[in-house]
């Protein structure tokens, strides 16, 4: 898959912009702030329907008009297909297929993008937040009808939320509290909860052997990468841990702890007994959560481990690792999607790479087996400052950005 052609129109900085694009990679290079980020943006805007820089919709809608509108052909094998987003502040975005108007959850798998930025070291040294969505994005990307389950989850946790929150205070001002309502919400946020976190988990699983060698080889074998998902549920539940260092080695403890972890992943992908499993946990801490005003179980609690050795990531590892563990999630990310069989575009569907001024950011070593890595994907994008953080191993066609205006050559 690629994207042949991308046109903007009042995104960001653009009053109106028009590009032809072909395979290979193509470099945008120009100074900070001259607008080369946002072309990138506007792609990866297309896979997710977010923004890697902002929260908010508004900021992508250039300033002094109501809405943008992002435009691309994207090419599935010979298979042409037009998308077009229209983003209208304060409302809901509007989508087009192939000039006809369509629901925008039609639209989301169509592009398919994996974006590596500066900012994605957070995923390493942030908090849990940033690991949640890196894992939802791509969730939704491989299993499109998941972005509704992920909606509805969001909804019926700030519902519950604010249900908590009025119930305790009732019950400080000494009031009766009635919560029949909150035993309704109880079993809308576990039925999409544990879908949600059935899905992260097959992800986590299918990642866990990309990132290792991803790791290894950004790394130059450097140490030993290895994710997992840690549920608030097992928490919950008084289900063990283990850690990295419980894994290694092929000695007896070893081995049994790696059963223990396939056997918690096992039933965290049972859907119908984690449900159980969700309200039964929700029930033992309500007195907790009305106090407190806040849900303590659930996917909105859980995190993406990341360890290095025996030894967590976060905390310990130095700044080079931490590059090296936010390369190796996206690396993956980019394997796991170009393997994905159940996409509708079949063997073509894989993403397009977005690297958005990360050479600078990297050491000659690790810069030049990023380059060597990437160089064989269908189509990569990258930005620069300046033409001599683009790798020669990078070689391809070359817009220059200066003022908004983008040119060939």
């Amino acid at each position: 898959m690629y994207v042949s052609d991308l046109a903007l129109n009042d995104f960001r900085s653009y009053h109106e912009v028009v590009l032809a694009l072909e395979p290979g990679v193509t470099a945008f290079v120009g100074q900070n702030g001259q607008g080369k980020t946002n072309l990138v943006e506007a792609v990866a805007y297309l896979s997710t329907f977010s923004s890697h820089r902002v929260a908010a919709d508004a900021a992508l809608v250039r300033q002094g008009t109501d809405g943008a509108v992002v435009r691309a052909k994207v090419v599935h094998g010979d298979r042409p297909t037009l998308v077009e987003l229209e983003i209208v502040s304060g409302k809901a975005n509007r989508a087009r297929l192939n000039r006809a108007p369509a629901r925008t959850r039609d639209v989301l798998g169509v592009v398919r993008t994996v974006l590596f930025a500066p900012e994605d070291l957070e995923l390493v040294k942030g908090d849990p937040a940033h690991r949640r969505r890196f894992l939802d994005d791509l969730v939704v990307l491989l299993t499109p009808r998941l972005a509704g389950v992920r909606a509805e989850y969001d909804k019926v946790l700030r519902q519950r939320g604010a249900l908590l929150k009025s119930a305790g205070a009732a019950r400080r001002r000494g009031a009766r509290v009635d919560l029949s309502t909150l035993d309704v919400w109880d079993g809308q946020l576990a039925a999409a909860g544990s879908q949600l976190v059935a899905a992260r988990t097959r992800l986590v699983r299918a990642l866990r052997p990309f990132v290792a060698q991803a790791y290894e080889q950004v790394s130059a074998g450097q140490g030993a990468a290895r994710i997992d998902y840690r549920a608030s549920i097992d928490n919950a539940d008084g289900v063990a841990e283990h850690s990295a260092a419980d894994l290694d080695g092929d000695e007896p403890p070893a081995l049994a702890a790696r059963e223990a972890v396939e056997g918690r992943e096992m039933a965290l992908m049972d859907v119908p007994a984690l449900t159980e499993r969700l309200l039964a946990a929700m029930g033992r801490v309500r007195q907790k959560e009305i106090d407190r005003g806040v849900s303590l179980v659930g996917p909105h609690r859980d995190d993406l481990v990341l360890s290095l050795g025996t030894l967590p990531a976060k905390g310990y590892a130095s700044h080079g690792e931490s590059w090296s563990y936010a390369l190796a999630l996206r690396l993956a990310s980019y394997e796991v999607l170009r393997d994905d069989d159940s996409s509708p575009w079949g063997v073509d569907g894989e993403p397009v790479l977005i690297l958005d001024d990360v050479f600078a950011e990297l050491d000659t070593r690790r810069r030049e087996r990023l380059a060597a890595m990437v160089a064989g994907a269908q189509q990569v994008l990258i930005t620069a400052a300046v033409p001599e953080d683009v790798p020669a191993a990078l070689d391809g066609a070359r817009f220059t950005v200066h003022g908004g205006e983008v040119s060939r050559g």
